[in-house]
């Protein structure tokens, strides 16, 4: 007996949306070009033969949606990516023209594969792929297709497939391969991070840093590199009043995150989104997103 479209294919609907997210770099990019999956697959099911898995024909049309999309979209870069790092004589200014890219909401359960291939990090360094070369690598390394099974997938021979890696594998070479703590293994650290963070308490925040430390907020365009400039910025720039915020934990990219609310009146508004990355127990890189609209989308309160 034929098994109905909504039975054989919705257990796929959450691994396809990170798999959008991964070529895209937008969570909103991501949920369209799922809908738009969903309806091709819908319109085809008739015709599925059952030559591959359901799984397999549901990534085949994903990943060739997201290639259509993305030729009339450009990369999605963070502030990190895009110039040597501010300083204290940068005015803050927002860029809205830059399409940024934007976190991803996680679930703590979610397996492994996809909380380590959607790393801010790793999605960042994947928009510098031509999209070809990105589906390559996502589909090779990320999912662990074969070269035989990648080709099938793209309308491309095996040779080229290979190819394609290898360009990629070269492209990302400089890519961190550091280990990244999970955020279960950091409660002590993160306890601390929003106690210190609540008060404003800056030699606090400084401490918890590594020598390394990247402080970005898209949709600014200005970051800030090693924690003496970053203290500067906390100083001087950012708007927090020691004991009138609130942060609320969340999970975005495998990494810890929260929604940091100030107060205004009898309120606690949202204000940014911070997402954070730690290495052997300090925090190397804090991407606080200014689009509020996320909130909603991690299941964040309107007002805290």
């Amino acid at each position: 007996m034929t098994v109905d479209f909504a039975t054989a294919a919705d257990p796929f609907r959450r691994e396809l949306l990170a798999h959008c997210y991964r070529m895209l770099g937008s969570l909103h990019d991501a949920e369209d070009l799922v809908q738009e999956t969903y309806l091709r697959a819908w319109k085809a099911y008739g015709q599925f033969e059952g030559r591959s898995s359901v799984r397999t024909w549901l990534y085949r049309i994903a990943t060739n949606v997201c290639l259509t999309a993305l030729d009339t979209r450009s990369r999605r870069p963070l502030p990190f990516g895009l110039s040597t790092s501010s300083s204290q004589d940068d005015p803050l200014t927002q860029n809205h023209e830059i399409p940024w890219l934007e976190p991803f909401p996680t679930d703590p359960a979610a397996i492994v594969t996809e909380r380590e291939s959607t790393r801010l990090a790793f999605v960042a360094a994947l928009q510098h792929l031509p999209p070809r070369q990105r589906a390559v690598l996502i589909l090779r390394d990320v999912l662990r297709l074969s070269a035989a099974e990648t080709a099938d997938q793209l309308d491309m021979t095996v040779a080229a497939v290979n190819s394609a890696l290898q360009r990629a594998h070269a492209q990302l070479k400089d890519l961190t391969e550091e280990s990244v703590t999970e955020p279960a293994e950091a409660k002590e650290l993160l306890d601390r991070w929003v106690k210190a963070f609540v008060a404003k308490d800056i030699p606090a925040i400084i401490g918890m840093f590594t020598e390394d430390v990247v402080w970005e907020m898209p949709p600014y365009p200005q970051w800030y590199h090693g924690p003496d400039l970053v203290a500067w910025h906390l100083v001087n720039q950012c708007p927090a009043v020691p004991h009138r915020a609130r942060m609320l934990a969340v999970e975005a990219n495998g990494q810890p995150a929260y929604g940091l609310y100030l107060q205004d009146g009898d309120e606690f508004r949202p204000f940014n989104l911070q997402v954070l990355e730690i290495r052997n127990d300090r925090i190397a890189r804090v991407s606080s997103f200014f689009d509020l609209s996320l909130f909603q989308r991690f299941g964040l309160p309107s007002t805290a």
